[in-house]
């Protein structure tokens, strides 16, 4: 059933992501006003400011391209009203994309399940919103504490906390992967294996390309679902 669609572009729901994201807005003004009228502080000119403004507004493309390609994917599940507010105020397009992938997992289907409906969409909903609130809450209660409990157990070695964290991470997204990989045993879901793995092995390339190109480095998520979509039509239509 895709009536859900319906409510999920509905107009109030259209309305009810404005002010969020009219927020991040006004918040993103306020920052570079402040950050402009401090250029005196750190010793720099007005010309300065104005170049480090131009360089990052354009070397920001390269992300929001790859945000841009997921938002579209989202969009075709949950509707524009919620993928648009939730990549206004996170940016985080695979951590969004995971997020609802599990809330679907949770009721037992898949995000592009024919059976996906209004109650898998609610459920999306509150994960996404849940799985970005426990950041804030945690950032506003315990941002102090981290540094000194991080000390204690790294003893202030900086690269064994990233050691974790890319670990954590990469165990998450290859459970995710995993599971899609599985579906190639089956004739009706392989198409979601060859995507996974034809993005995958594009990335492994766009990679190495980025250590030499670094700026690729900043399209490279985009493409690769690019290529991921593109092999999974292919891989429909002759099959």
């Amino acid at each position: 059933m895709k009536d859900y669609l319906e409510i999920a572009n509905s107009s109030f729901l259209w309305f009810s992501a404005l002010p969020i994201t009219l927020t991040v807005i006004i918040q993103a003004v306020i920052f570079t006003k402040r950050a402009f009228n401090s250029v005196e502080l750190v010793d720099l000119t007005r010309e300065d400011a104005n170049k480090a403004f131009k360089v990052g507004a354009v070397s920001a493309i390269g992300p929001a391209l790859g945000v841009f390609v997921v938002m579209l994917g989202l969009m075709a599940v949950i509707g524009g009203p919620l993928a648009w507010m939730r990549l206004s105020i996170i940016g985080a397009a695979p951590t969004e994309l995971a997020a609802a992938g599990m809330a679907a997992k949770a009721m037992g289907m898949e995000l592009t399940s024919p059976e996906y409906g209004l109650l898998e969409f609610s459920n999306a909903a509150w994960v996404m919103a849940l799985n970005g609130g426990a950041w804030l809450l945690f950032t506003g209660l315990f941002t102090d504490k981290v540094e000194g409990l991080t000390n204690k157990i790294y003893n202030g070695d900086p690269k064994k906390v990233g050691i974790l964290m890319i670990a954590a991470m990469c165990g998450a997204f290859a459970y995710l992967f995993g599971n899609e990989l599985i579906k190639i045993l089956n004739p009706e879901t392989a198409a979601y294996a060859v995507a996974g793995i034809s993005a995958g092995i594009s990335m492994i390339f766009l990679e190495r390309a980025a250590k030499k190109y670094p700026k690729l480095g900043e399209y490279n998520l985009g493409i690769t679902m690019i290529i991921g979509m593109f092999f999974a039509v292919l891989f429909t239509k002759l099959v």
